[in-house]
């Protein structure tokens, strides 16, 4: 009798510890589904250019090689590598950049733009916040006849495309390549005061045209006081060998100021009809997209028509009160290490949302923010907290770890799809000791949300303009 009771209080030890074993093993299994494992050196770039694997060249879409221009990759960079801002610089031109978003938004609602004063020799805008300033993703086009290869930041956000030219009637800033010269290209022509073209660009810059000598004067002023200012054109642009296109409308800047990084000017990508995506709508359909590379260190791409990835996850396109030219998007929720925030969709529908591939750092509303902060604190409880960085408020020291796991971040779309943020686009990384969660709040409940590039790294991001709705795919570049 001993004997059964011992062997029966044997099997029922080993069926306990098989239980705990079995819960312990489910709940390792269900944390890796709902975190990622990183190593702390995979969040800094390396000092030399990888170039991205993905195929760029296909029918039917014209592609452009996207790189960071103050890394490795730009050319941009090979005369200065020791030129690029601090990440505390970084994070301060972001939020000017943030404000004007909000600025401009705000001023939209109230008036119909600000009024430029020209004069022979042209002058800036007379008032800030006509639009959003200067991003971080440059590509190289053609321009002119014959064509001129000429770097350019490439804005979601902005709508009027522009290049400095000769002969920089009042000043010029420091460009890597040679300066435009309209003078020695056969297809250059001016618009003149009078065309309708003309009177579009206040919807363009918020800005009102001016006049010199019967040409028209474009003037745009960005929220960090970087302006360009100059005659309005047209001119052929050349994307790729077999894509180029006659009498594309852009800003020759005679006078230009700002912080663009060695770029000869930039790429307007936004909703306007003077935008590049709208010009070119008759082959590409209103339809482009972009893969931002994991770091400054690696290439992604900016695709013009063509088809979307197989792995797309679409939702509808959102108009944002005031600013047709803002890609809106229609958030209702984030989730953390597979859980979903307590958060009410109303905190997202009340501020409104839009993606900006210029934006580096994602802006939530306050209460979402906070709610996202509290929780991924708590999930990264065994890593010590350090200093905050600017406006990024929670940082580690992860010095003593090769190795971190950390909590996987997704975001909600009234479409029903979550997209799951990349491992490296949920840190900004300043150095070992100071790697912060890539996040911030908005210090308003009604600013508007801003989907910044940090967490669109390698993602496809799929712009269907006529269709109205944008796509998220992964692993759309390294």
């Amino acid at each position: 009798m001993r004997c059964f009771l011992y062997a029966y209080f044997l099997c029922l030890c080993l069926l306990f510890s098989l239980e705990k074993g079995c819960a312990f093993e489910g709940r390792k299994i269900a944390e890796s589904q709902h975190s990622h494992t990183i190593e702390v050196s995979s969040l800094f770039p390396s000092t030399s250019c990888k170039a991205s694997t993905k195929d760029l060249n296909s029918k039917n879409k014209a592609s452009l090689k996207v790189v960071h221009k103050h890394g490795p990759c730009s050319e941009l960079y090979q005369d200065k590598p020791n030129a690029a801002p601090t990440h505390t610089e970084i994070l301060l031109q972001d939020q000017t950049r943030v404000n004007s978003i909000h600025s401009r938004l705000s001023n939209s609602r109230t008036s119909g733009g600000n009024d430029m004063k020209v004069t022979d020799s042209t002058t800036v805008p007379a008032k800030d916040g006509s639009s959003v300033g200067a991003g971080n993703y440059v590509v190289t086009v053609g321009l002119g006849t014959p064509k001129k290869e000429l770097s350019l930041i490439f804005d979601t956000g902005s709508d009027i495309t522009w290049t400095q030219c000769q002969p920089c009637v009042k000043s010029c800033y420091r460009q890597k390549e040679q300066i435009f010269d309209p003078t020695k290209s056969t297809s250059y022509a001016n618009i003149s005061c009078s065309s309708p073209v003309c009177n579009s660009l206040n919807s363009a810059t918020g800005n009102t045209p001016g006049c010199a000598s019967s040409t028209c004067v474009y003037g745009i002023q960005y929220g960090d006081s970087s302006f360009s200012v100059g005659f309005f054109g047209t001119e052929k642009l050349t994307l790729t060998s077999d894509d180029a296109f006659e009498k594309v409308y852009f800003g020759c800047g005679q006078n230009n100021q700002g912080l663009f990084g060695g770029s000869a000017g930039l790429l307007g990508l936004g909703r306007d009809q003077l935008s590049i995506v709208s010009q070119t709508a008759s082959k590409y359909k209103k339809i482009f997209s972009y893969c931002l590379p994991s770091s400054s260190s690696s290439t992604g791409f900016l695709t013009f028509g063509g088809l979307a990835s197989k792995s797309s996850k679409f939702t509808p396109l959102a108009t944002i009160s005031a600013g047709p030219s803002f890609y809106g998007l229609d958030f209702t929720g984030i989730s953390v290490g597979g859980r979903k925030l307590p958060i009410s969709a109303s905190v997202f529908s009340n501020a409104g949302a839009l993606i900006d591939s210029g934006t580096v750092i994602t802006r939530l509303p306050p209460a979402a923010y906070s709610a996202l902060r509290d929780l991924f604190r708590k999930s990264m409880s065994k890593y010590p907290l350090t200093k905050a960085l600017s406006i990024l408020d929670t940082c580690y020291d992860f010095s003593n770890y090769p190795n971190i796991s950390v909590p996987k971040i997704g975001f909600f779309f009234s479409s029903g799809i979550e997209v799951d943020i990349d491992a490296r686009g949920i840190f900004y990384a300043n150095s070992k000791s100071q790697v912060c969660l890539a996040f911030a709040g908005n210090s308003d409940a009604t600013d508007v949300l801003i989907f910044g590039n940090v967490q669109q790294k390698t993602l496809e991001v799929f712009y269907d303009g006529s269709a109205g709705k944008v796509g998220f795919a992964p692993g759309g570049c390294t």
